[in-house]
């Protein structure tokens, strides 16, 4: 397809060159052929009948000519090619850059020069041709020579970029530490860190009424980023739960006055996830995490920071059960096992009632027969009393 295309190239201007040439040999025509006939004007361009029928007959010419030379012409051109991608080959490629460059700015200058002697006599419009090949190849010759001693002229702007670079860097690292420092400096204030899911479950407002908890409670920005991302979220109970999550926290920050509540904007970049940030922030301050996340307690305590599981402390606060005991409780559904029934207390322990059944939606007298403590909470198993 190339071929085609180069062959019709070099067809074409060869047949405008025939066109051109014969057009000037137009006036010797009419010369031998003095008739009339040929001086008449066409009545466009200023052409003649005989410059017409010249550039017709050197046109076509030119291009019977191109296109039988068209084949051997493209040979030529591929081979050039070839040469001029072996020469660049052999040269580094710094090389082929400087020369490059050198080529455009001895062509500038040879054509600001030429400007001022194109108006002298004869050889005028030879000069910005001689101009162009000298100071071309000299603009090539000298930059490649001095490539070395060219480039040590700008290696002062790259060095000077990157210490403004390096500088800026470390005044942010240390506006961050400083913002880090000044937190962890305040050790009276005994911080606690909350995370989402101890925001979105609400627990934590009510026992900070208590006045349970002591020091400050601590908000990082990136939690509330998280709590505002799932309160926007498409999904509608997750939007339930963000919004909720916002709620709590608006009413700690107004009705707790029993705790102190601060929001800090420190943030850590190079950490995606919310749990590992709120983990280095814990480390940095020396605070304590508040949360009912089972992975991020494990973490943490992995990393040496200290953790209040609110699973763990309601769980520690529900009344303790022996066997024995009895109790009156109301039968609200069956049990996984045949003829048992589950009831559950007002702390929302599940008893778990052994031939039950019966009693569904009837409030009964059972006797505790054992209790059960799991990662989940407390289960108790009793018997109805006879």
């Amino acid at each position: 397809m190339l071929d085609k295309i180069l062959r019709m190239i070099i067809t074409l201007l060869l047949a405008l060159a025939g066109g051109a040439l014969l057009h000037l040999a137009s006036p010797a025509l009419t010369l031998f052929i003095s008739t009339e006939i040929l001086k008449m004007d066409m009545g466009f361009f200023k052409l003649t009948l005989a410059s017409m029928l010249c550039i017709l007959v050197g046109a076509l010419l030119g291009g019977f000519i191109g296109f039988i030379l068209s084949s051997f012409l493209i040979q030529q051109l591929k081979r050039f090619n070839v040469w001029v991608e072996t020469q660049f080959n052999k040269m580094p490629i710094h090389d082929v850059i400087a020369g490059a460059c050198g080529l455009a700015i001895g062509l500038i200058i040879a054509n600001l020069l030429s400007y001022s002697f194109a108006k002298i006599p004869v050889v005028g419009d030879y000069i910005p041709v001689v101009f162009s090949i000298v100071l071309g190849y000299l603009g090539i010759h000298i930059t490649i020579k001095k490539r070395k001693d060219i480039a040590g002229l700008f290696d002062g702007i790259p060095k000077t970029l990157r210490e403004a670079v390096k500088a800026r860097e470390k005044d942010k690292d240390k506006d961050k530490d400083k913002g880090t420092k000044q937190i962890a400096s305040e050790e009276s204030k005994h911080y606690k860190l909350l995370d989402t899911s101890v925001i979105i479950d609400g627990r934590i407002a009510d026992i900070c009424e208590t006045g349970f908890l002591e020091g400050t409670l601590l908000i990082p920005v990136f939690v509330l980023e998280e709590l505002q991302h799932i309160a926007d979220s498409a999904d509608a109970l997750k939007r339930v739960r963000g919004r909720r999550g916002l709620d709590i926290l608006q009413k700690i920050r107004t009705e707790s006055n029993k705790l102190k509540v601060e929001i800090t904007n420190v943030d850590f970049d190079d950490v995606n996830e919310v749990d590992s940030k709120l983990v280095r922030l814990g480390q940095q301050v020396g605070g304590k995490i508040i949360t009912n996340d089972f992975n991020l307690n494990k973490v943490a305590q992995l990393r040496g920071v200290e953790v209040l599981n609110i699973n763990e402390l309601s769980n520690a606060v529900k009344p303790v059960v022996i066997p024995g005991e009895s109790m009156q409780v109301t039968v609200v559904k069956d049990g996984k096992e045949p003829g048992q029934g589950v009831a559950y207390l007002d702390d929302g322990t599940m008893i778990v009632v052994e031939n039950g059944r019966r009693h569904i939606n009837n409030t009964i007298d059972v006797e505790v027969t054992s209790a059960l403590q799991t990662a989940a909470g407390r289960m108790i198993f009793a018997k109805p009393r006879v």
